[in-house]
């Protein structure tokens, strides 16, 4: 009785501080607020052995779940339409940034503290919660795929209003207000959205999908989406923040003293990374305007590797397509997620491949008879 006590007393010290770190991150207007309050806040109590030991398996699928389907809200028929001219460079300009982030993975993954597989997750350009999801189950280790992940959209999120102002020279204006009038009653909604991730999760156990649990009830999300049927789907705010919050949970409170040392080794490269494929991103964005006739802000914020909601902040405020924005960067995103599965298994398979070869060549060499001394 008292080992329970003591286990509920730690899930309210989580659950508590986890809130209030979130609501001073939401004021300051930091992005993923409660995922990354949910990772720091589980770090800082895991140390001293104040958290729960993991986050139930049952309440991770849940939470991934409810991410899939939100991300899935995202797609809509008009801004798919917006992509049906220039839909050729679009596809080539988001399978570049794949595989700059599969380069810039792999550059990681020779750090000591990174294995391929990790390196690769934690540096794709797209779905970071998604990702930091199923980083365990695709075998990778969550805890650096969610710093780094987290740290890829924070750098880009913070650095785009300063690009924008003083490389782009953008003018920003107020926008007026608008309203969702087509949303269904929050329990129609609720009801749709459990019976997406119930039947989305099952059917990707079915076909042995890895990150069912996500990519399941976001294939569904999604065709439900394009079928355009009047649905009006949406997400209650509390259950996005609290899914949030079990992503950065399932991360933080499994991390030791050793492992957030390790973490801190590969910070340096990592960052230098990002800024780089910041970079080349932002070069493929000037190609992805030349090649549809947008101006090279629109092309900047499409094919920006990260940050979507300051993306389309920036692109409301100044005027920008936000149609054809939104729909390339929602493109990326889903690009990168489904994506993640079939790289994680090929990396594995390289990974076991190369080990086959070097035990294989140390066995070779014992083979030779080993000569006494005359």
């Amino acid at each position: 009785m008292k080992q329970r006590l003591r286990h509920l007393a730690k899930w309210a010290l989580l659950i508590a501080v986890t809130i209030a770190v979130t609501v001073g991150l939401d004021l300051l207007s930091v992005p993923s607020a409660a995922l990354f309050a949910g990772l720091v806040v589980g770090i800082a109590l895991a140390l001293p052995g104040l958290a729960p030991k993991r986050v139930p398996r049952l309440i991770g699928l849940a939470a991934q779940g409810v991410l899939g389907v939100y991300i899935g809200t995202m797609v809509h028929r008009d801004a798919l339409s917006a992509l049906a001219p220039d839909w050729q460079i679009v596809v080539a300009v988001a399978v570049a940034t794949l595989l700059i982030s599969i380069l810039a993975g792999a550059l990681l993954g020779l750090h000591r503290d990174v294995s391929p597989l990790t390196g690769s997750l934690a540096l794709v350009a797209g779905g970071a919660s998604g990702l930091v999801a199923i980083a365990r189950e695709l075998g990778g280790d969550d805890r650096v795929v969610a710093v780094v992940q987290y740290l890829r959209v924070a750098l880009v999120t913070a650095s785009m209003p300063v690009v924008v102002a003083f490389i782009y020279h953008a003018d920003r204006h107020e926008v007026p207000a608008t309203t969702q009038t087509d949303a269904a009653p929050w329990y129609l909604s609720l009801a749709i959205m459990t019976a997406l991730i119930v039947v989305g999760a099952a059917a990707g156990k079915l076909v042995r999908l890895p990150g069912g649990g996500l990519l399941g009830p976001l294939a569904l999300t999604v065709a439900l989406q394009i079928s355009g049927l009047p649905v009006g789907l949406w997400v209650p705010s509390v259950l996005v923040q609290a899914g949030y919050m079990l992503i950065g949970w399932q991360a933080g409170v499994v991390f030791t003293r050793e492992s957030l040392r390790a973490v801190s080794r590969m910070l340096p490269a990592a960052i230098l990374l990002i800024v780089i494929l910041g970079v080349a991103t932002a070069g493929l964005g000037m190609v992805l305007a030349e090649f549809t006739g947008k101006t090279p802000l629109e092309g900047y914020l499409a094919t920006s590797p990260g940050g979507v909601y300051a993306v389309l902040a920036i692109a409301a405020e100044t005027g920008s397509g936000v149609t054809f924005i939104i729909a390339a960067q929602v493109f990326r995103v889903l690009l990168m997620l489904f994506t993640a599965p079939f790289l994680a298994r090929t990396v594995i398979r390289l990974t076991e491949r190369r080990a086959r070869r070097h035990n294989r060549s140390i066995t070779d060499a014992n083979k030779e008879p080993v000569r006494a001394a005359d």
